[in-house]
């Protein structure tokens, strides 16, 4: 299957919208693929406003999340893998979804390892096998 995150962010998103409240991402910097203005990273982590009113274009697809805004006043096309997005979360009271960063290539697929039963109904457990989201309150 493919990865929930992204479907999980525009849910997130739009319900945060729907309220009134101001959308905004946590971004791991640090990786390939990311373009976002370097002046405002802080410990390899960026929080953008990506609100309807503070950006324009934005798309939140399957594989990436981009917009064009303004970072002191200077236009700038942003590009975030959606695996580099580490929660997205109401400005205002911090309600939303946080994730662990996927390393570049994605999450591995969720296939049967070679040893297993393949008639089996239940899902193959993996070493280290655990979930990444954490409850927001």
């Amino acid at each position: 299957m493919t990865s929930n995150r992204p479907y999980l962010i525009r849910a997130i998103y739009e319900w945060i919208v729907d309220n009134g409240m101001t959308p905004h991402l946590l971004v791991f910097a640090d990786h390939p693929g990311v373009a976002v203005p370097r002046q405002y990273v802080e410990d390899g982590k960026i929080v953008l406003n990506i609100s309807p009113i503070a950006v324009r274009g934005l798309v939140i697809g399957n594989d990436e999340i981009t917009f064009s805004g303004r970072f002191g006043g200077t236009p700038m096309d942003v590009v975030v893998p959606v695996g580099q997005a580490g929660a997205i979360y109401a400005r205002e009271n911090g309600k939303g979804m946080v994730f662990a960063p996927e390393e570049p290539g994605g999450p591995e697929p969720d296939g049967p390892s070679p040893d297993q039963d393949h008639d089996s109904d239940t899902p193959p457990a993996r070493k280290g096998d655990r979930s990444h989201l954490r409850v927001v309150k």
